[in-house]
């Protein structure tokens, strides 16, 4: 009885079974066959490209349309900086702008502490909310690539916490500006915002043999204490996949190139900031390579870093520290921003009375003061009351100045050579 029952058991799901893997087998023959024989009766792709590259699919945010620009800063500085650096922050502001302060590791605690505190507890910061300091400093060794990543670290705290601005511009605490914010803001109304003012040469010269071709590491990049770059006995070649390019650490950069050097949807950032890595100056070259490779931006830059920097004959590592003997050439280069500055510079107090009317510790008076307003304290005011600018004299010189170099007859045909 039992084997019975057993047979019959096995009948009950053999033949349902079978049926099944019948029926499995004839509808993907058929299945087989239908696509053998028509085998583009997908849907059409008009463009395969864009279903294929995800990187045809992104591309840089359009400028922004404000009648007013907005400007973002970085302000860096290292041990000793702290005071020149909240000087030169004071001398910058403008509500309408966007501000990132760091000292970095070689400073003291206190001292970092005390640019924070300073952040915090200025009124008229806390009131706008403009102004961040970097808590977490970085060590930034001199002509090594850990420059650069501050300066990209900077720049994306910007894209990400400050809001819509138009153009990036890293200084140090030694720099100082020779116009009004609201001088500045005014001559950039009225010029595309997508250039960037870069110093750039392709001449690379002997920086070929002494800085690309030797290997250098960065200590900033892994250790907690600050020292000089060390060399590798072991040299390279240069690169075939893109052109070295070279020029001054300080420059003015436009949002849509600093979105691509951040975002990343093309490779060619990441490719030469690993090859900056171990090239000594990487500051001086790494932001002018990019623009220099990529489509998108090297018909946008305009060869100039808008400094008045005064270098020794010949020129020395380091430009000289300028003085009151240099402040008639500052005003004549009409370039809004001069470096270098020693602390407590006689000429610093000379362009705040005659050039930005900045009193003692105050800020520099533009648009933004309302009647009540001093420029040693905060004034009352909102930001949406500045719907236009008090440009002044500087606004001239820097006209001039931006006028002349966008209407070189070489400007178009000499773009990244």
């Amino acid at each position: 009885m039992d084997g019975a029952n057993k047979a019959q058991k096995k009948k009950k799901w053999f033949l349902p079974l079978v049926f099944s893997l019948l029926t499995s087998t004839l509808l993907l023959i058929t299945l087989s066959l239908s696509t053998s024989s028509y085998p583009f009766r997908h849907t059409p792709i008009k463009n395969p490209q864009a279903q294929l590259f995800v990187e045809s699919k992104l591309h840089v945010s359009p400028t922004i349309a404000n009648p007013i620009p907005r400007l973002a800063y970085l302000i860096s500085g290292s041990k000793g900086d702290c005071e020149s650096l909240k000087r030169t922050l004071k001398a910058l502001y403008h509500p309408l702008n966007q501000y990132v302060v760091h000292l970095d590791l070689e400073a003291s605690a206190e001292e970092r502490l005390e640019l924070v505190n300073f952040v915090k507890n200025e009124e008229l910061f806390v009131r706008i909310g403009n102004v961040r300091a970097v808590v977490r400093s970085n060590l930034v060794t001199y002509r090594g690539p850990t420059m650069v990543s501050n300066t990209l670290h900077a720049a994306a705290i910007l894209l990400k916490e400050g809001g819509e601005w138009d153009w990036f511009i890293n200084l140090s605490a030694s720099d100082y500006p020779l116009v009004t914010q609201d001088d500045m803001l005014h001559t950039l109304s009225t010029i595309p915002r997508n250039l960037n003012f870069i110093e750039h040469t392709s001449d690379i010269g002997w920086k070929e043999v002494q800085r690309a071709k030797p290997v250098i590491i960065d200590p900033g990049l892994y250790s907690l204490h600050k020292s000089d770059v060390f060399w590798v006995s072991e040299k390279r070649s240069v690169p075939t996949a893109y052109k070295l390019f070279t020029g001054s650490a300080w420059m003015m950069l436009s949002r849509p190139f600093m979105e691509f050097c951040l975002w990343g949807w093309d490779n060619l950032p990441r490719i030469v900031l690993m090859y900056y890595a171990n090239f000594l100056s990487s500051p001086e070259g790494y932001f002018h390579t990019v623009i220099c490779n990529a489509e998108e931006f090297r018909n946008t830059t305009v060869n100039h870093d808008l400094h008045f920097i005064s270098w020794d004959n010949p020129p020395k590592q380091h430009p000289h520290f300028l003085s009151l003997d240099d402040y008639q050439r500052m005003v004549d280069s009409n370039t809004p921003f001069a470096r270098k500055f020693d602390r407590n510079e006689a000429a610093l107090d000379k362009i705040d009375s005659e050039l930005l009317g900045r009193v003692d510790n105050g800020f520099v008076p533009g648009s933004w003061f309302d009647k009540g307003g001093t420029n040693t304290t905060a004034p009352h005011y909102t930001i949406s009351n500045i719907t236009e600018l008090r440009p002044g004299p500087g606004a001239e010189r820097i006209n001039k100045l931006i006028t002349g170099l966008l209407s070189d007859k070489d400007f178009h045909a000499t773009h990244c050579i």
